[in-house]
């Protein structure tokens, strides 16, 4: 009965109860344990010293009721038994069901059959049994009072027995049902059951007295009832959740009903559960949609589940419209989503963010960003999966979804940055991911949007896609230019496209002219430390040397302002540095200053970030990436020069850094101000009413990453077999239809072909046949199990072919002692032309090896001699292949980071950023993953797979093994994982059962925000566990249809066969 689980609790009164005889207890039944009779209650109250706590046998639970009273319950019980023992005529006990004979209301006797509702409430019913005249005779005047409820002390045993009984009423009522169960300890003394009088001849008199069994039944059942009622656990059971389960499960098919139907009824909120809405205003603090978010939401192609496009400037509120979409697919229409998003950062910020909807709605939310995701993801089959990825793990997760099978399982795949698709080899893969969607599977709807979009007509036709587009923005932006001390208003419609605003007023001493030429500190004055302000610099040692100078001149004044705030950050800033401290922001924080760029670790940027969005700091100098990145708006945006490192801002880049400019809710009005020298007036004019710029297809340009990878993948996957099939794939490419403007020369077939040839060169494709008349074209391409571990591995496919041998050098003399070895073959190929060697730090760290260390630089080429001339200055005769040093380099400061597990001392011994360390680190844990899916796949690398795991889990996380586990919590860094650890929360199920209020005291500066989103994510990550496990189980139980012996079901049966539940 313990393992039962029942989900009744019982109901606790605190009304007062009215004393009740002896005849009124024996009609309602026997007490539970720890209830005593009036008489008792009465006597403990008089002064009885209490009883000792009982030892858990069962006499011991009853001895105070039945041997130290004489007027103990059970005694008259037992006097009340001897009593009606002597009428054996009058059925008091007996099996009979029923009386043919009514009984009067005034003298009846009623039996409470329990019947379990909602957890909370029971409801009483009455069975009338009408008795012999003795038996209404002692019965006279046994009524129950108002004030006597009988379910007011419902033990926990009998919920767990009605838990099982829970059948019809009359199912209960029959002789068998009765015998069938144990005496439930609600029953009354006149529903004992015995034996039938069928299966036994009726007892005499005589033969009951004498019959030790019969005599006993009454006090041992009873002892045996309370016993029980003791050792039952209560069962825990939240009223309130079933409820809210309920109403939420209940909406949900409403949602389904209303989305499958035409009607134009919504829904409590756009087709969801109201439950949504509650959450988009407990987590969010959104209580109200913008009206363009509404007229999006109600467009008849979204609900036609056509493709859709929409554009709108920064800060105008569109991931809530696809957020609202992507519940609509996850909880009505049972789809699983993918989300894909431009960078690793804002990946972990969006897990965070929905983790909690995941944990209340019941879907999972799935990371893929750096070397986390499972390829082909868990097939599930209750809950939905939100899978939210970079744009290379999402390429790599819809190739292993269309390998088995399973691409229709997404219902939607929402682009955030679509205008990515023009940028790079990135929007090459984005644009191939794309492509196979559309191509694949006809069921899945594509989502996109951009604030820079501008040749859409082209996506629309690529995307198969209608266009929605508004100029709303929450906040009104002024848009402005600086040359020298003069402001001007942009104004499209003026002749020269901007006007006099005002002259800058500001006193200048001799030495901050010289210092601060461009009047930065005067325009940040201005707005500072009430409000807050972003400057955007042409590079990150710019973004310092500003930081630095502008507090430099700042009054003294602004130390004061949340004085105490700043130098709780400092602390938690140097804490999470393991006790190191940038200088400058040493100098620049206490003004509320700070710089922000990549060469800061990813601990440092994110608590810069939280600081900033708090109002602790009120000032960031940054690079561009900030705009591209996480969402930290400001009062004023301020651009120190139309540049970014030595390139003249693109339109697009522009409309996105001055989109920071005004945070919803808090300003009425946001301001960007350009400064320009007078040698770029003309080149600004035309960058701030010029239209943005197009967005036009790499997959031509980026040969490797772009073209052959594509067409890799088709074939690969089987999508196309020859050349006419990939030619009617590229045609529906982005590419496909720019292809015209893009390239002149050579015909999109004559792209193809020569892409082909490439592959086939490498040795990735092969003619699987001899063509008939010499037609090329009609063979048909086999994909080589070197291409087919390229493609599994997601590699650039201009490094597989070194890569395999690099991996086959290994194997001849693979040096095991340390981690040296395999770290090298795991250091990415595409960072190794940026290292720059210190040759005299490069020697140093050489002679720290160990000897065994020493031979793994000879195996790959590089000699002691060849490090000792270069770090001298001397001529080198033997020249060694530059991007095998360089890559033995970044080897030595991976091999450091393992070891110490501390950036801020690696990067210090190798006179490099803390950023580039930490992003060289990222790097190799990424490509890692990529090599192990590679040696996968070919059978000679078997030795890695085993030893590249493992490694990949050091390089993924590089703490110490005890802070693993909760590093795989979405949100928790080194720092903050130590901090866990050190309070007690060592695992994922600590953190899952933590109390965030608990979580604020406990940890040093974390905010309720902060907590709420570990807790969250902690708690999906276990559900995602505990499911695949419990799934996995699941297949391991089910018996194999193929099993020996065993007939399949045939044809006729098959849909019969199929609703059987296992």
């Amino acid at each position: 009965m313990e393992g039962t689980g029942s989900g009744i609790r019982r109901r606790v009164s605190t009304r007062k109860r009215s004393r009740r005889s002896l005849r009124e207890t024996a009609a309602a039944g026997p007490l539970e344990p720890g209830e005593e009779p009036e008489e008792g209650r009465r006597r403990r109250r008089s002064g009885s010293p209490e009883r000792p706590e009982h030892n858990g046998g069962e006499e011991d639970m009853c001895d105070g009721y039945d041997s130290f009273a004489e007027n103990s319950f059970l005694a008259h019980v037992d006097d009340l038994e001897q009593k009606y023992m002597q009428f054996p005529e009058c059925g008091i006990i007996t099996a009979q069901p029923a009386f043919d004979k009514p009984c009067s209301k005034s003298t009846e006797t009623s039996e409470s059959e329990i019947i379990a509702t909602d957890g909370n409430l029971t409801e009483v019913r009455t069975r009338d049994y009408c008795h012999s005249p003795k038996t209404l005779s002692l019965q006279e005047n046994v009524t129950i009072e108002p004030g006597d409820d009988l379910l007011y002390d419902v033990p926990c045993s009998q919920a767990l027995y009605l838990e099982k009984t829970e059948d019809s009423t009359s199912d209960l009522n029959k002789p068998s049902a009765k015998e069938s169960y144990p005496l439930p300890s609600h029953q009354n003394l006149n529903e004992i059951p015995v034996e039938q009088p069928q299966e036994k001849k009726k007892l005499s008199p005589k033969s009951t007295e004498s019959d030790p069994s019969r005599r006993r039944s009454l006090k041992d059942r009873l002892k045996s009832a309370m016993t029980g009622n003791a050792k039952a656990q209560t069962p825990k059971f939240s009223k309130r959740k079933q409820l809210k389960e309920a109403i939420l499960s209940e909406e949900i098919n409403v949602a389904k009903r209303t989305m499958e139907s035409s009607s134009d009824d919504l829904g409590p909120f756009y087709s969801l559960p109201s439950k949504v809405r509650d959450l988009f205003v407990q987590y969010k603090g959104i209580k109200k949609l913008y009206d363009w978010q509404h007229t999006c939401l109600t467009l008849t192609c979204l609900q036609q589940r056509k493709n859709l496009i929409y554009s709108l400037p920064t800060s105008g509120g569109k991931t809530l419209v696809a957020e609202i979409l992507m519940l609509q697919e996850l909880l009505c229409r049972q789809k699983s989503v993918l989300m894909i998003l431009p960078y690793v950062a804002i990946v972990q910020e969006k897990i965070s963010s929905l983790s909690s909807f995941g944990v209340e709605l019941g879907f999972h939310v799935e990371e893929y960003a750096g070397s986390k995701g499972r390829f082909p993801p868990i097939k599930r089959r209750g809950k939905k999966s939100l899978y939210i990825a970079t744009i290379e793990k999402a390429h790599g997760l819809v190739n292993s979804l269309i390998e088995d099978g399973r691409i229709n399982e997404l219902g939607l795949v929402v682009v955030d940055e679509l205008h990515m698709i023009g940028e790079g080899s990135r929007g090459a893969i984005l644009e191939i991911t794309l492509a196979k969607i559309l191509y694949t599977s006809k069921t899945t709807q594509i989502i996109g949007m951009s604030a820079t979009l501008n040749n859409v007509e082209e996506l629309q036709e690529f995307l198969k896609a209608d266009y929605y587009t508004s100029k709303f923005r929450p906040v009104e932006l002024k848009e402005y230019l600086k040359i020298n001390d003069t402001i001007y208003e942009v104004d499209i419609k003026a002749e020269k496209g901007y006007t006099f605003s005002r002259l800058l007023k500001c006193k200048y001493s001799d030495n901050l002219k010289k210092m601060d030429p461009d009047h930065l500190v005067a325009l940040v004055t201005e707005v500072i430390p009430n409000y807050s302000c972003l400057v955007f610099c042409p590079t990150k040692k710019n973004c310092e040397n500003v930081a630095d100078m502008i507090c430099k001149f700042l009054n003294k004044d602004y130390l004061k302002h949340r004085e105490k705030e700043k130098c709780d950050f400092l602390k938690n800033l140097k804490n999470v540095s393991n006790g190191s401290l940038c200088p400058v922001l040493k100098r620049t924080i206490p003004f509320g200053v700070a710089y922000h760029h990549s060469g800061l670790t990813n601990d440092e940027r994110k608590i810069l970030e939280e600081a900033y969005s708090t109002g602790v700091l009120c000032l960031l100098t940054c690079t561009s990436t900030l705009a591209a990145g996480v969402n930290l708006p400001a009062r004023r945006v301020i651009l120190r020069a139309p540049y970014i490192a030595t390139q003249f801002l693109k339109r697009n880049q522009y409309q996105q850094m001055i989109g920071r400019a005004g945070r919803a809710g808090i300003d009425t009005v946001g301001e960007s101000i350009l400064i320009l020298q007078e040698k770029d007036k003309h080149l600004v004019l035309d960058l701030v009413n010029s239209p943005l710029e197009n967005c036009y297809s790499h997959l031509g340009q980026e040969i490797t990453k772009g073209i052959q990878s594509l067409l890799l993948s088709l074939i690969g996957l089987k999508i196309a077999r020859n050349l006419e099939g990939i030619y009617d794939f590229m045609c529906g490419t982005f590419f496909g239809i720019q292809q015209k403007s893009l390239s002149e020369e050579k015909s999109l077939w004559e792209i193809s072909q020569k892409a082909l040839e490439g592959l086939i060169e490498k040795g990735l494709l092969q003619r699987q046949s001899v063509c008939k008349n010499g037609e090329e074209s009609q063979c048909d391409l086999q994909i080589t199990k070197l291409g087919k571990a390229s493609l599994k591995g997601t590699l650039d496919l201009a490094y597989c072919d070194i890569l395999y041998k690099d991996l086959k050098k290994g194997l001849e003399g693979l040096v095991l002692e340390s981690y040296l070895h395999l770290i090298y073959l795991t250091t990415p190929y595409d960072m190794v032309s940026q290292c720059r060697p210190d040759w005299m730090i490069y020697l140093s760290r050489f002679n720290y090896l160990s000897s065994a260390e020493q031979k793994v630089a000879a195996i790959v080429g590089v000699s002691e001699s060849f490090i000792t001339k270069k770090a001298s200055g001397q001529a080198i005769k033997k020249e060694v292949d530059k991007n095998i040093v360089n890559r033995l380099y970044l080897s030595f400061i991976l091999y450091a980071l393992l070891k110490e597990t501390n950036v801020w001392s690696v990067s210090e011994k190798f006179n490099m950023s803390r950023g580039y360390v930490q992003a060289l680190l990222s790097g190799a844990a990424s490509f890692s993953s990529c090599v192990l899916h590679f040696c996968e796949e070919l059978e000679e690398f078997w030795v890695y797979r085993a030893l590249l795991t493992e490694l990949t889990k050091k390089l993924s996380y590089c703490v110490k093994a005890d802070l693993v586990p909760l590093m795989e919590v979405t949100g928790v860094l080194e720092s903050r994982a130590k901090q866990l650890y050190d309070a007690g929360y060592k695992t994922v199920a600590h953190l899952a059962n933590a109390d965030p209020e608990v979580l604020i005291r406990t940890i040093d500066h974390l905010s309720r925000r902060q907590a709420k989103q570990i807790v969250s994510s902690a708690k999906m990550l276990l559900n995602e566990k505990a499911e695949a496990l419990q799934e996995e189980v699941e297949d391991l139980l089910r018996p194999p249809p193929d099993t020996p012996g065993t007939v399949a079901p045939s044809s006729k049966n098959d849909e019969l066969t199929q609703d059987v539940p296992h």
